[in-house]
């Protein structure tokens, strides 16, 4: 895993796109910050640009560097969360502009997956996360449904979990408005 991990950072750094396992399913991931890797994250997907993709973070202590208000109740769903939770927070800041939705917003996620969480860590700023997959096709549960389209597009492909054949499930994701209103968007 060390290893891995040294590598992908490496090819974040470089603005290079990486196929990994997250604390969900497979995922795509490039610097959350670097406008040119999420535009190809967005050709290699076939997807509208429109369409915004989630990041990961490690720390919620972070967050304030990259949503301008967040409501109270925030930090009592990402401490309380049991399963994987992406919250879309208003008022994005500090990301690549095409990762942001057009009505502002940013999905964010805290990842407590042993590889997720430390790659995070290491590399310093978040990751787009968004499943491994053309736009329309099922998400990847584990590595083995990763089309090959995929995976020679990227240019670093993580070892750590391949052979995990765990059935991995999407987020839920719940939408938090500036005053705190909430709306579940996936239980």
């Amino acid at each position: 895993m060390i290893e891995d991990l040294k590598n992908a950072v490496e090819v974040l750094q470089k603005g290079g796109i990486i196929l990994y396992p997250t604390d969900t399913i497979w995922g795509l991931g490039c610097d959350a910050t670097n406008p040119e890797a999420v535009k190809r994250i967005y050709e290699l997907k076939k997807r509208a640009d429109s369409k915004s993709m989630l990041v990961l973070m490690e720390n919620p202590a972070l967050l304030d560097r990259y949503v301008e208000e967040v409501p109270d109740v925030a930090w009592d769903l990402i401490e309380l969360a049991d399963k994987p939770l992406t919250i879309i927070y208003d008022g994005a800041k500090n990301l690549a502009q095409n990762l942001i939705a057009e009505d502002g917003s940013i999905g964010i996620r805290f990842t407590q997956e042993e590889f997720s969480r430390e790659l995070v860590r290491r590399f310093k700023k978040p990751i787009v996360s968004t499943s491994a997959n053309i736009s329309g096709q099922p998400s990847p549960a584990n590595f083995s449904e990763v089309q090959q389209e995929i995976i020679d597009a990227v240019d670093y492909v993580v070892e750590y979990r391949q052979n995990d054949k765990q059935k991995a499930a999407p987020s839920s994701i719940i939408k938090l408005g500036r005053t705190g209103e909430i709306k579940i968007i996936r239980p």
